[in-house]
């Protein structure tokens, strides 16, 4: 029988465009965020499988469902998840969530307006944060500047991948009214290199996303863990800089990516200025705190 892990395209945590359960976070959650992670990569290498019908994708999808809710015990990355919950008392919503953005992914290949990628992304990525906000006993009231941030973080993503997206999956983020727009037709994605309407679109899409991610600028105020405020602060920086990569660059022919020394670099800057942050609150606060 082919289980799910069998169908791992190699991917780990390591590979991804911002931190996941980095060292800068207390060591007692990384269990569980990894726990998460593998689950969430492994239903997400069944949906972008090339060899697999959709049909075949979307019972695999629903197999890990049910091991996830404990239904079976074969899909070993649910079964690995279901227990994490169970220790921390989580549900597990966040992780029902993003396998409905899988289905979709099976299943929509095309969407029409900055909304409805909006609506994707509520699904694909915006749990993620809510979950690891719960992981480290976070208020609710931080979910929408998260949102904000893990909505960018997608984004990005779709626009570095926009055109490998399209030429292996026929899968196409890009919205089609933005295209429209500026006279972009969808087979643009296939060329070596985006003819100028189709760079114009996704520079401003690119745009369209740095003032997203702005609106989760004070996620790192709000968090009451400072650790976690610090590798928000990571992502944050690491986001912002391919933001700007994605408005100057052509993700079909030139490099759209952060490399390791760059990466170290925005590390500790997104960590120090984390740090100067909350100091600089703090002390505000007690000044204007009576009898501080």
């Amino acid at each position: 029988m082919t289980t799910a892990s069998d169908l791992r395209s190699g991917k780990t945590h390591r590979d991804e465009n911002f931190p996941v359960a980095s060292w800068i976070i207390h060591p007692r959650h990384r269990a569980p965020i990894l726990a998460f992670y593998d689950f969430v990569r492994t239903a997400d290498d069944i949906a972008d499988h090339p060899s697999l019908e959709p049909e075949a994708r979307l019972e695999l999808l629903d197999e890990l469902e049910a091991g996830l809710l404990g239904h079976r015990d074969d899909q070993r990355e649910a079964v690995v998840l279901r227990e994490a919950l169970a220790a921390c008392g989580l549900s597990p919503r966040h992780a029902r969530d993003l396998l409905t953005a899988f289905r979709m992914d099976v299943t929509k290949l095309r969407y029409e307006d900055w909304s409805e990628l909006i609506h994707y992304c509520s699904y694909s990525a915006m749990p993620v944060g809510r979950f690891v906000l719960d992981v480290h006993g976070e208020s609710t009231a931080s979910w929408p500047a998260s949102d904000a941030i893990c909505a960018a973080l997608q984004i990005n993503n779709h626009l570095q991948d926009c055109g490998k997206d399209f030429r292996k999956l026929n899968r196409v983020y890009i919205p089609r009214e933005a295209l429209a727009r500026h006279g972009a037709a969808v087979e643009d994605l296939g060329a070596p290199r985006a003819p100028a309407a189709l760079l114009s679109c996704l520079h401003e899409l690119a745009a369209r996303n740095e003032a997203l991610l702005r609106e989760g600028d004070s996620l790192d105020l709000q968090v009451t863990d400072g650790r976690l405020a610090c590798e928000i602060a990571v992502i944050q920086s690491f986001a912002r800089q391919i933001v700007q990569l994605l408005k100057m660059r052509d993700p079909l022919s030139q490099r759209v990516h952060l490399g390791k020394p760059a990466m170290a670099r925005l590390a500790l800057g997104g960590i120090g200025r984390a740090l100067w942050r909350r100091a600089t609150a703090d002390a505000s606060l007690s000044r204007s705190t009576p009898g501080a």
